[in-house]
């Protein structure tokens, strides 16, 4: 099978890494790609905005399938212009990806058909949205509309935090995504993130996990793309799961079929686990980025048939087994991020990788033969482990091996469950 996957993170090196392995695969092409994902695709230039250029690519390379790791390309329609062009392509129609696209869209779907979720409203103008703050109080989350890449949402602790926000959404602060804003009701409890797979009639649940926002050891500081994370999630219990696949998944699923949205992909359903059960914060629709490195650790499968099977809507005939162990990633960081920081600083060393421990590149590039740092979030030291303290313990020695004198990293990724490990 000949591949073409989307995107340049460290989400797709982690899934170019993955499908490298499978014995399906004849060729890995992978646009645009970045130095890690070089090891194992061939990296193409290609403008992945000019839907019919990725189209002529993939005829002129006889690919049999497409992957489309990030959300941007979704939400643009891309799925779907291949598919027209008769490629299979694992990821969502441009309709169905509003899921992520819309964060007030998927409030409407949840009310529409019971999926457990905070209380919201909607609105398209400043003064409305803060009457509504003052009428709730505080603590509680504003949430731009559309794509922010992780960092339109903010949990306001105080009224006048609430009312900031709403006022850095109108703006402009998050460009077009913040034309609408979502005001929601604050749920307490701890989150976890949970992966399930859908090819629109079958769900195939993944495997969970719990990531690190904050950019600061504690959980403190600004919200980020995300600062590590780790799997499998201890307060996601077998009870819990089940629970999420019936109150929140397949309603989902069947929801969206109903309204005409049929969803083929990856649903990564962002949770809180309350008092009452779990319920959704948002969902996303492709891996989480870091979230699917240490999944993509902890898969013993072959990645390639599910994904296809996904995409051709024979999930029914997969499966998806995993390691016992626990996986864990480290997110290295520009200093500076999520603010400003220097771009293209030298990366002088990165560690061999072995069976149970890799460096994923998210943000890096080659100049002049060197390898740099271009993004916020530039590495993803990830190792397995028996226990996520172990995990924790593997990562940390790897990354303390990284060379590279603008990095930075929280040293706290995995607090929660080592502290559960220790009580």
């Amino acid at each position: 099978m000949k591949v073409l996957l989307i995107g340049s993170g460290g989400r797709e090196h982690a899934l170019a890494w993955k499908i490298a392995q499978s014995p399906l695969l004849d060729a890995l092409y992978a646009a645009p790609g970045n130095p890690g994902i070089a090891d194992h695709a061939t990296l193409v230039q290609l403008n992945v905005e000019d839907h019919a250029a990725v189209i002529a690519f993939a005829k002129e390379k006889a690919i049999d399938f497409v992957v489309i790791g990030p959300e941007a390309p979704l939400v643009a329609g891309l799925a779907d212009d291949l598919r027209a062009a008769g490629i299979a392509t694992f990821g969502p129609s441009k309709a169905a990806a509003q899921l992520e696209g819309s964060k007030g869209f998927t409030k409407d779907l949840c009310a529409r058909y019971d999926i457990p979720t905070g209380a919201y409203q909607r609105f398209k103008s400043a003064e409305p949205a803060k009457d509504y703050v003052r009428a709730q109080g505080a603590p509680i989350v504003i949430k731009a509309d559309g794509l922010a890449a992780g960092k339109g949402v903010t949990v306001a602790m105080t009224e006048a935090e609430a009312l900031a926000a709403i006022d850095d959404c109108f703006d402009g602060a998050f460009g077009a995504a913040g034309a609408e804003v979502v005001v929601e009701a604050f749920l307490d409890g701890e989150e976890a993130s949970f992966f399930c797979l859908s090819d629109g009639k079958t769900a195939l649940a993944l495997a969970t996990a719990q990531d690190h926002k904050r950019v600061g050891d504690g959980d403190t500081g600004p919200n980020t793309g995300g600062m590590g994370a780790y799997s499998p999630a201890p307060v996601m219990t077998a009870t819990m799961v089940e629970r999420t696949m019936k109150e929140i998944i397949e309603p989902t699923i069947s929801g969206m079929a109903k309204d005409g949205n049929p969803f083929s992909g990856v649903f990564f359903a962002g949770l809180m686990i309350t008092a009452k059960g779990p319920e959704l914060i948002e969902y996303n629709v492709r891996f989480g980025d870091p979230e699917c490195q240490v999944l993509m650790m902890r898969l013993k499968s072959d990645l390639l048939p599910i994904l296809y099977a996904t995409a051709t809507g024979t999930l029914d005939r997969v499966d998806a087994e995993w390691r016992d162990e626990a996986a864990l990633t480290v997110v290295l960081a520009s200093k500076g991020y999520p603010g400003a920081y220097d771009k293209n600083t030298p990366i002088a060393h990165i560690p061999e990788a072995t069976e149970e421990a890799k460096v994923f590149h998210a943000g890096t590039a080659l100049k002049d033969d060197r390898l740099v740092a271009t993004g916020g979030r530039v590495l993803n030291v990830t190792a397995l482990g028996k226990t996520v303290t172990e995990a924790q313990a593997h990562a940390y020695a790897l990354a303390d091996r990284v060379e590279w004198e603008n990095g930075f990293c929280r040293r706290d990724i995995g607090w929660q469950a080592v502290a559960r490990e220790k009580a």
